[in-house]
């Protein structure tokens, strides 16, 4: 730690400094046009695995990492099909998300030994969905102590892994 002169008293604190979650807090990047020609989670499966954060391609749903993850590893299932409701899934649709949530469980078991899962939808604007134009199933891995004060406090996630490096471990787990 070294001295930086300006006002304030030295109260022995480290600062993590992380501007790059500043985008997410002031809603930079987020789609204004959510219809399928605007909707990031339409144009994610015509772009490479590596450049999408694509974990995993299915016939009928996919697996992406989160851009702005709650914890390493927190991916989402997506159907291909731009539909805004779990109603309006096909039985097809409800039925390989269903499949590829157990994957997603299995690989980040292994690849990062996850100990427990959140895993769920925010359906709506009102219930939290930040697109809520396109269905996606969040699956976020767990581990005893991962909570501590940043979010509360600095409303900041650490996260000791980059998103390419998170993908290439899933995707070979999901493979395995």
């Amino acid at each position: 730690m070294h001295d930086q002169a300006g006002a304030g008293e030295p109260d022995n604190f480290e600062r993590l400094w992380t501007p790059h979650r500043m985008a997410y807090i002031k809603g930079e990047n987020k789609p204004i046009d959510t219809s399928p020609d605007g909707c990031p989670f339409d144009a994610i499966p015509e772009m490479s695995d590596e450049d999408g954060l694509v974990v995993a391609r299915g016939e009928v749903v996919y697996a992406v990492l989160n851009l702005y993850p709650y914890n390493s590893g927190h991916l989402m299932v997506v159907p291909y099909r731009h539909v805004s409701d779990y109603d309006q899934l096909t039985a097809a649709e409800i039925v390989e998300l269903g499949e590829f949530t157990q994957r997603a469980l299995r690989a980040l078991r292994e690849a990062s030994g996850a100990q427990g899962f959140n895993v769920g939808m925010n359906l709506g604007h009102v219930a939290g969905a930040g697109i809520a134009a396109h269905l996606h199933q969040h699956v976020v891995p767990r581990w005893g102590g991962d909570t501590n004060f940043m979010p509360v406090v600095a409303r900041t996630k650490v996260l000791p892994q980059l998103l390419r490096d998170t993908r290439r471990l899933l995707a070979d787990a999901w493979r395995d």
